[in-house]
């Protein structure tokens, strides 16, 4: 009932559209519309989803961020999903992508900065890293769920794979490598050639970029969905990303809100911590 009660305060064409519920002894049923592709998870693992070309994919994620940026920064009442994953994006038979399952979902007044966690919710490998901790979190968590959920678009496969090489095995850490050692294209699977080819380059470097902004491991660090939208979809440049996993190095990590200014004015003069690449010292700008 928690599920009907949140859904049904929504309307939007990435959001899953609930027709009615069954409540009984006998039978507790939600009915949504008919999904043709089924799950995001599931459709990139396919058959399918490798014939799907990078364009496609990236139109795919900005849908996704545009649903949640929907329950983010649009709805009268704030909703923070918690569980943002491939499993939980359907995609209809347009490819049009749908955030479901708001089982775990809570509304939360725009006045609320941090929302306190009475128990863990998400899902490992998804979850934002404060969701363990049990302190009081924010819709950084969404965000951080759906860089995740990018990365696994553009390599078409899950988070972790415990049969590839060890190297290979985690693909966040794997995509960073590739990233810093200019290889992005090795992460896809699809071949194309000439302008096509450069045009991919380009599309999956963006998508990249934004993935590792919103994983970042402080939830300040991360960009609210409403410029994760606007990067993917081109509106606003993207400046080198931090490195995501320098706390598992020895560089300590960032502290400090990086988007607290506007969206149409990108934070300037931003310290990095020792051990992380040199950039361009703006996160974004028009």
């Amino acid at each position: 009932m928690a599920e009907v009660g949140t859904i049904g305060r929504t309307h939007h064409i990435n959001l899953v559209r609930l027709f009615g519920f069954c409540f009984d002894d006998a039978l507790r049923a939600l009915v949504y519309e008919f999904m043709e592709h089924g799950a995001l998870d599931a459709f990139l693992l396919g058959d399918r989803g490798r014939d799907v070309g990078v364009a496609a994919l990236r139109d795919v994620a900005a849908g996704v961020a545009r649903g949640i940026r929907y329950l983010h920064e649009e709805c009268q009442q704030k909703i923070v999903h918690y569980d943002i994953k491939p499993g939980n994006v359907l995609l209809d038979a347009n490819l049009t992508p749908k955030v479901a399952d708001f089982g775990l979902a809570r509304l939360v007044n725009r006045a609320d900065t941090h929302v306190s966690m009475s128990c863990v919710r998400g899902t490992p490998g998804y979850a934002a890293p404060e969701m363990w901790m049990m302190a009081g979190v924010t819709e950084k968590c969404d965000v951080y769920s759906f860089g995740m959920l990018l990365l696994e678009i553009v390599g078409r496969r899950r988070g972790f794979d415990g049969a590839a090489p060890e190297s290979q095995q985690w693909l966040p850490r794997l995509a960073w490598e590739k990233y810093e050692a200019g290889e992005l294209m090795d992460l896809v699977s699809a071949e194309g050639g000439g302008d096509e080819r450069d045009e991919e380059k380009e599309i999956v470097e963006r998508m990249c970029k934004v993935a590792f902004w919103c994983v970042q491991q402080q939830p300040e660090a991360r960009p609210p969905m409403g410029v994760v939208v606007k990067m993917l979809e081109g509106e606003m440049e993207i400046a080198p990303p931090v490195n995501p996993f320098q706390h598992l190095m020895a560089a300590p990590p960032l502290t400090f809100n990086l988007w607290a200014t506007t969206a149409t004015s990108a934070p300037a003069n931003i310290p990095l911590a020792s051990g992380v690449s040199q950039g361009s010292n703006r996160i974004v700008s028009l």
